[in-house]
């Protein structure tokens, strides 16, 4: 398995835009967050969070593609079970359905992540320092605010036995602690 000092130099390769970076960085937090918390394998977790978008600027145009090249760049550096969970997240157009917790916490970060990037970035400060959970709740329920953000694919936390409402406020606590290295 790749270490994290590699996973990086990967993301440097292949990722140009900082702000995909960054995205890639957040996800990687909530997943390690996650697996300390359901006593899941952390680095695993990690990486796969960090990892998951590596093909992301390539076919960005292409989203038949996007988890399947990655799958491919990352065949033998990673585990099986963290090459299914990037696949899974692209499951409309992967061979894989997602079906494990860590296939189903990725999914659910992912748009999480989304959700929470938008919701700092809707108020004055731009900070998710100012973001409190209500906050976050409200825009979770609020359909029209950031209408790419899947809350159907967040609530998928439930299945790997985190409720969304800790979901959400774990998330949103997470990415407070990194909020210098992610830009928020």
């Amino acid at each position: 398995m790749l270490t994290r000092e590699e996973a990086f130099t990967l993301i440097k390769k292949y990722l140009k835009d900082d702000e995909n970076i960054k995205y890639a960085l957040a996800v990687e937090a909530i997943l390690r967050e996650m697996a300390r918390r359901l006593g899941k394998n952390e680095e695993l977790w990690g990486l796969t969070g960090l990892l998951h978008n590596l093909d992301y600027e390539f076919t960005s145009g292409d989203p038949q593609n996007r988890g399947t090249l990655a799958a491919q760049i990352l065949e033998g550096l990673l585990p099986e079970d963290s090459i299914n969970a990037i696949k899974a997240n692209n499951y409309l157009y992967s061979d894989y359905i997602p079906v494990t917790s860590l296939d189903k916490a990725l999914i659910a970060t992912v748009s999480l992540t989304g959700l929470i990037f938008a919701t700092a970035k809707s108020i004055p400060s731009k900070k998710l320092s100012d973001v409190d959970i209500n906050v976050l709740y409200a825009k979770f329920n609020d359909p029209g605010f950031a209408p790419n953000c899947n809350r159907s694919r967040i609530k998928l936390c439930v299945d790997t036995g985190i409720e969304v409402e800790t979901f959400l406020a774990l998330s949103l606590k997470t990415l407070q602690g990194i909020a210098d290295e992610i830009g928020l």
